[in-house]
C-alpha cells in the first residue's frame, strides 16, 4: 500500500508539473484561432531560393522566439507548401498539421522564459493564395507574368512562411532570396548585400532590424528596374518598376519625396530607414502597406493622376498607422486604415480635387447604412471586414475628433501617438486614452458613441 501511495503521488506531481501541450490562438475578435500565446517571437529570418514563376522552391523560415511559459509543444500559423523538416535548437522535432496550424513537439520541453531557434524547411508553392470577398479580393503568393509578389494582408503571411501570424506579434525580419541572373528581389527593410553565386544566379539580402507584423512582410520578384533616391533628412529611397514601366510610372514615383515632406509637417518624421515603391505586373485591387516598401498593381501608377497620388498618399500614410504603429487587433483595423484614408482624403482637398467637408457630409450620409451591414468601426464583421466602413466609415471617425478639439489639439494627438506607439502594437482604447490626455479632456464618451453605437451620432460644427 505505501508503495502504491508513493507511486500515486509521482504520477500526480508529473502531471501537475508538465508544461502544458501547447497554447490556444490569441482569441482576437475576428480571426480567434490566429497566432500562439505560448512565446514571443524575436526574430524571423527567411531564405528562398527562388526559381520562376508558379515553380515551387526550396525554402527556409528560421524563428527566434522566447516562451512565455512552459510548453512541451508550440504551434506555428503555416498553410499549405511541403514541409520537409523541422529542429528546435538544432535537434529534430515532431511535427503534426491541422488546418492552418503546424504543432512542433521539440525533443526537450521548453522552460517559461527560455529562448529557442526553430528551423523549418519545406517546399514553398508559389501559387498558393485565398480569396475574400470585400477589397481584399485575392491574398497570399500572386504570380505574375516575370517573377511573384506576396500580399500577406489580412492573415495569408502563413502561405508564405510559418509564423505567430497576428498583427501583435511584431519581430524584426532578415529576408534573403536567390534568383537567376537578370532578375531583381525586393523585400521589407534595407539592401545589405547583393552576391552573385553559383548557378548564374544571385543572392539578395534585406535586413529589418525594427519589428514588422506579419501581414506587412514585403517581397517582389521580378525584371525590375530598380531607382535609388534621397527623401527627407537624407532618408534612402528606392523604388522597383516593371522595366517596360518604367516611363510610364516616373512621373508619379519622383513626387515620393513631396508627399514624405507632406505627411512628416502633419505627424513627425518618418519612422523607418528607408522607404520605396514597387510596382508590379498585377490587375489586383487594392495596393499594400508592405513596410517601408509599398506595394502598386501596375493600374494604379500608370492611370490618372488623382487616382495615382491618393493612392500613394494612402499607402504612405500606413507607415505611421498600421505598420509603425501596429492595430492590437483586428477589430482595432480602424486607426489603420482611418487615419490612412483621412490623409489621403486631406491631401486630394489640398489639391483642389475634391471638398474634405463635402465628402465628409456623403460619408455621413451612409455611416448608418454601413453600421448595418459591416458593424460600427471598432466593431467590425467578417466576412467584410475590409468594407466601406473600415476605410471611408472610420475616416469620418478621425475627421470628428478633428471636429470635436480643433486642427491645433488634433494634431498634438496624432503625432504624441504614433510618437508613444512606435513599433509597439496599439489599441482602440490607447488611442481614446492618448486623445483624452493630449486634448486635456476626457474624450471616452465621444469616441466611444462614433466607434461601437449602432447609430451615428451628430457631428460636432454641423
Amino acid at each position: 500500500m505505501k508503495h502504491l501511495r508513493l507511486l500515486v503521488a509521482l504520477l500526480l506531481t508529473l502531471v501537475v508539473s508538465a508544461p502544458p501541450a501547447l497554447a490556444a490562438g490569441l482569441g482576437d475578435p475576428i480571426f480567434p484561432a490566429d497566432g500562439d500565446t505560448g512565446y514571443r517571437v524575436t526574430r524571423y529570418a527567411l531564405d528562398f531560393a527562388w526559381q520562376a514563376p508558379k515553380r515551387p522552391f526550396d525554402a527556409t523560415t528560421t524563428v527566434e522566439a522566447e516562451a512565455t511559459q512552459a510548453l512541451s509543444s508550440f504551434t506555428l500559423d503555416f498553410a499549405g507548401n511541403q514541409l520537409r523538416e523541422v529542429t528546435v535548437d538544432g535537434a529534430a522535432a515532431t511535427t503534426k498539421r491541422s488546418g492552418d496550424k503546424l504543432t512542433v513537439t521539440p525533443a526537450k520541453a521548453l522552460a517559461a522564459n527560455q529562448r529557442f531557434t526553430a528551423t523549418i524547411r519545406y517546399t514553398a508553392d508559389p501559387t498558393l493564395q485565398r480569396r475574400r470577398s470585400d477589397a481584399i479580393s485575392v491574398y497570399g503568393w500572386i504570380p505574375t507574368t516575370d517573377g511573384t509578389v506576396v500580399y500577406p494582408q489580412p492573415n495569408g503571411a502563413r502561405l508564405i512562411f510559418p509564423n505567430n501570424d497576428h498583427p501583435s506579434q511584431k519581430a524584426p525580419i532578415a529576408i534573403t532570396v536567390s534568383t537567376p541572373a537578370g532578375i531583381t528581389a525586393v523585400a521589407t527593410g534595407t539592401l545589405k548585400s547583393r552576391t552573385e553565386i553559383a548557378g548564374n544566379r544571385v543572392r539578395w539580402s534585406y535586413d529589418s532590424p525594427q519589428p514588422v507584423a506579419t501581414q506587412l512582410v514585403g517581397l517582389a520578384i521580378g525584371e525590375f528596374t530598380v531607382t535609388d533616391g534621397t527623401g527627407p533628412n537624407g532618408l534612402p529611397l528606392r523604388d522597383a518598376v516593371p522595366t517596360d514601366l518604367a516611363s510610364q510610372v516616373e512621373k508619379y514615383r519622383t513626387r515620393t519625396p513631396g508627399h514624405l515632406e507632406w505627411m512628416e509637417r502633419r505627424v513627425g518624421k518618418y519612422p523607418f530607414d528607408t522607404y520605396g515603391i514597387v510596382v508590379a505586373h498585377t490587375d489586383l485591387g487594392v495596393a499594400l502597406e508592405t513596410q517601408t516598401l509599398s506595394m502598386f498593381p501596375e493600374d494604379d501608377l500608370t492611370g490618372s493622376e488623382v487616382a495615382a497620388e491618393k493612392d500613394m498618399i494612402h499607402e504612405l500614410a500606413h507607415q505611421w498607422f498600421g505598420n509603425s504603429v501596429t492595430v492590437r487587433q483586428w477589430s482595432d483595423l480602424w486607426l489603420s486604415e482611418g487615419h490612412a484614408r483621412f490623409y489621403e482624403r486631406v491631401y486630394a482637398a489640398e489639391k483642389g480635387w475634391e471638398n474634405l467637408d463635402q465628402k465628409m457630409r456623403e460619408i455621413y450620409a451612409q455611416h448608418d447604412s454601413w453600421r448595418s451591414t459591416y458593424g460600427p468601426p471598432a466593431k467590425p464583421t467578417e466576412p467584410k471586414l475590409f468594407s466601406r466602413m473600415v476605410y471611408d466609415g472610420s475616416a469620418l471617425v478621425v475627421y470628428a475628433l478633428r471636429q470635436k478639439v480643433g486642427a491645433a489639439t488634433f494634431e498634438k494627438i496624432q503625432r504624441a501617438w504614433v510618437a508613444q506607439y512606435r513599433d509597439k502594437a496599439a489599441s482602440t482604447a490607447d488611442f481614446i486614452a492618448l486623445a483624452s490626455r493630449e486634448a486635456g479632456t476626457d474624450l471616452t464618451a465621444f469616441l466611444r458613441s462614433w466607434l461601437y453605437d449602432a447609430k451615428t451620432p451628430p457631428m460636432p460644427g454641423w
